[in-house]
Parts: C-alpha cells; sequence; structure tokens
C-alpha cells in the first residue's frame, strides 16, 4: 500500500475527504468518458446524481471518505501515480485560510483569532471549524479554501482547532455590485410599455418571487439563477415590461449569494438565447 493511499485512508477514518494531486499540486485529468464534461458532471453539492464514472478526475468533487472508492482498483492506480494528497475542507466542515508569505502570517497573526496552523512550504494553513465560500485573494498572500475547493493535506497541524470567526467570514463577503444599465442586455424591442398581463402587480410579485427563489438557493445557485431568469424572461420578456431595475434587482440577488456580475450577465444573455430573444 502505498503512502499516499494509506494517508487517504485515515483521513477518510476521520470522515475528511480525499483526493489524489498530480505533480504540481493539480487534481487528475478528466478520463476520455469524463473530457469536456461529456459525462454530465460529476455528482457533487452543485450538480447531484448524474456522472457515475469511478474515477478520481473531477478535481475537489471527486473527494470522497468513502474507503471502498478510495482502495477501489480504480483509484489505487492514482494513487500509485499521486504526487500528493488533497482533501475537501468544507466536506470536513473545515475553513483554511492559506497564507502564502510570512507577510500574510504576519498580518493573520495581527487580524484573526488563533488557531490550528500547519506548515507549508512558503507559509502556513490556519484551520477553523466551520465551512463557507471559498474565495482567492482575499488579501496580499491570502486564499480562503473551504467549499468547492481542495487544500493539499500536509498533516494535522499544531495548536487547537478555534471556531471560524466572523473575521474569516468577512473576507470572503463581496459587496454585490452595482448592475449599471449598460451591463444589463434587455430584448432589442423591448419599450417599457404596458404589461400586457394588465396587471403591474403580476410583474412585482413575479421578480420578488423569482429574488427569494435566488436568495434560498442552498445549492446549484448557478442552474438557480439561470433557471430563475429563464422563467423571468419566459413570462414577461416579450411584453416589453421588464425594466433595467427589475434586472438589476435579480442580479444583486444572484450576486449575493456568491455570484460574478459576469456569471449574472451570463446566465441572462444565455436565457435571452434561449428563448429566440
Amino acid at each position: 500500500m502505498s503512502e499516499h493511499l494509506r494517508t487517504a485512508l485515515d483521513l477518510a477514518a476521520a470522515q475528511i475527504p480525499a483526493l489524489p494531486l498530480r505533480a504540481g499540486k493539480v487534481p487528475f485529468g478528466n478520463c476520455r468518458r469524463c473530457a469536456d464534461n461529456a459525462c454530465g458532471g460529476r455528482p457533487n453539492m452543485k450538480n447531484p446524481g448524474r456522472c457515475t464514472c469511478p474515477n478520481p478526475c473531477h478535481g475537489w468533487a471527486a473527494a470522497t471518505a468513502d474507503p471502498g472508492v478510495i482502495n477501489s482498483p480504480t483509484w489505487r492506480r492514482a494513487w500509485r501515480d499521486a504526487a500528493a494528497v488533497a482533501y475537501h475542507p468544507g466536506g470536513a466542515g473545515l475553513t483554511v485560510v492559506d497564507l502564502d508569505n510570512p507577510a500574510a502570517i504576519a498580518w493573520a497573526r495581527a487580524s484573526l483569532p488563533g488557531t490550528r496552523t500547519v506548515p507549508t512550504t512558503r507559509g502556513e494553513h490556519w484551520l477553523y471549524q466551520g465551512a463557507i465560500q471559498s474565495a482567492n485573494a482575499v488579501h496580499p498572500g491570502v486564499d480562503v479554501k473551504s467549499t468547492m475547493a481542495y487544500a493539499r493535506w500536509l498533516g494535522p497541524g499544531t495548536g487547537t482547532i478555534t471556531a471560524l470567526p466572523d473575521a474569516v467570514r468577512a473576507l470572503v463577503v463581496k459587496e454585490p455590485a452595482t448592475v449599471r444599465p449598460a451591463a444589463v442586455a434587455m430584448p432589442a424591442w423591448a419599450s417599457g410599455g404596458q404589461c400586457p398581463h394588465r396587471m403591474p402587480a403580476y410583474l412585482d410579485r413575479g421578480i420578488a418571487m423569482a429574488v427569494q427563489r435566488i436568495t434560498e438557493a442552498r445549492e446549484a445557485v448557478h442552474a438557480t439563477v439561470y433557471r430563475t431568469f429563464l422563467a423571468v424572461l419566459s413570462t414577461h420578456g416579450r411584453c416589453g415590461c421588464l425594466t433595467e431595475t427589475h434586472v438589476a434587482r435579480l442580479f444583486t440577488a444572484a450576486q449575493a449569494k456568491g455570484e460574478s456580475p459576469r456569471h449574472c450577465t451570463d446566465a441572462w444573455t444565455n436565457a435571452l438565447t434561449s428563448l429566440g430573444l
């Protein structure tokens, strides 16, 4: 049994989802079956119940605490070729503050509560109990790795782990960007005239329900945003009653869930295209 496989099984026993990394600290590339997402995507919190590929070729989403999978023939071959072991912090209910240099470590010591630390090749990982959205470059030399991300396993670390503090949560919270009129693609013939439904309250209620649907999404946020945009446009996209103010409300709700302005614009454009608008 390889050292990496043994480490992964130890992690699985502690309910920490593990996955193999190739040289360069990158996941295994997709197999032919899964290339270009032809398989439909690995089952995970964003995309449950699709690809059943047994290969560890879906990045962080392949991480598992199932010893039967980790020790399967397919995965054993990957462990033989692996250069390191990684884990999915969010899947273990953890958040890693990745400090990439001495300046970042000094900043953390002055700004964050002490917790368990793990030395890395260039800095330290600070581990907190609790999972949040991952984010890169939250401060010079600082990344936050938790849900939908992986971190290299470098040992259990030292010190007592601390509950995830508000100071770390605040690092990944971004103010929703203001949606400028030029950033919102409206149907070319939308005139802003009276809604043919003859009830302005119908539109207002529909936008409020759409905002609520996005706000209440707990997983598959990308897909929820797109489906919600599609539903709004399928009902109101041809009557000219949608204004940039209405669309801005939808974009703001999506960005509050972690979507970027670009993701919002792409989802809106794709919905328009899907409906032939």
